[in-house]
């Protein structure tokens, strides 16, 4: 039993004992349990607060982009349900909204709001920042187009949080492959300059790929790329990225490499002086 399973089915059925539920198994929710050794992932707690439910709830907001297998989704976070229960367990969210037919799909036999209905529900109810990441990774793994979530927004004119939504989906985009490059988009939008091109191909004069920019700006041979931990600690990938760096410059781009440590102002005075310069 490596996915969760509800106890009193399992010592109906005769698979286990109650001494044997209670010795050999976590509960996660209340009659939800898992192996001891199991991962405790979004998308496993998704499939868990689901059985708590009974089976009769709408898998949403982040736990459905976990089930649409979308990537840097929290597991520590609670999981969301639609479903009209106003006392669930501390690690579950549920929230009452209407939903169409066409909202929602089966997956993997668990039903789930669909990629778009998702997207509109996290622009709705997270923070802009986080709304815009989480859908940038839903959007990237499910291919779904901005313009059905667009759509559904439409749909639900006066529904909280709408406003903020047709804000979150105008920034969507699903070249992001982190949400360290999301926010750095959402920096230099937030900042005032012309909304970057994502993942640009940089090849040399014999046809050969030198590089993919995070984001940047061709007509000026500006990019930024957020380099994450990986990069300093992998002695090839450092050395692959030394070489790079030369000949992006030979190419006659600047490439401004951003990391944890680079703030928002940083980020911004670096950008700017590089602005400047190809002006």
């Amino acid at each position: 039993m490596g996915e969760p399973f509800i106890g009193s089915e399992a010592i109906a059925s005769g698979a286990l004992t109650p001494y044997a539920l209670r010795s050999r198994f976590i509960a996660l929710y209340p009659d939800v349990y898992i192996p001891p050794a199991a991962e405790v992932t979004a998308a496993l707690r998704a499939r868990a607060a689901w059985l708590w439910s009974g089976r009769r709830d709408v898998v949403a907001g982040q736990s459905a982009a976990a089930l649409h297998s979308a990537k840097w989704v929290d597991a520590c976070k609670p999981a969301e349900l639609l479903w009209p229960n106003r006392r669930p367990p501390r690690s579950i969210r549920t929230w009452s909204d209407r939903f169409a037919e066409d909202e929602i799909e089966l997956v993997d036999g668990v039903w789930v709001t669909t990629p778009a209905r998702t997207a509109l529900d996290l622009a709705c109810r997270y923070p802009l920042g986080r709304a815009v990441a989480a859908i940038d990774a839903l959007a990237r793994k499910t291919h779904m187009k901005i313009a059905d979530a667009e759509l559904l927004a439409d749909r639900y004119r006066g529904r909280r949080g709408i406003r903020q939504a047709h804000t979150v989906l105008d920034l969507v985009d699903p070249g992001a492959e982190s949400p360290q490059e999301t926010w750095l988009r959402l920096v230099v939008i937030r900042n005032g300059f012309p909304r970057p091109q994502t993942q640009i191909p940089l090849y040399d004069e014999f046809g050969a790929l030198v590089a993919v920019f995070d984001l940047g700006w061709e007509d000026r041979k500006i990019a930024t790329d957020y380099e994450g931990e990986h990069h300093r600690i992998n002695r090839r990938r450092f050395n692959h990225d030394i070489r790079k760096a030369e000949t992006v410059a030979e190419l006659g781009w600047t490439d401004i490499r951003v990391t944890a440590e680079d703030g928002e102002g940083g980020v911004i005075r670096r950008l700017s002086a590089a602005w400047r310069r190809r002006a």
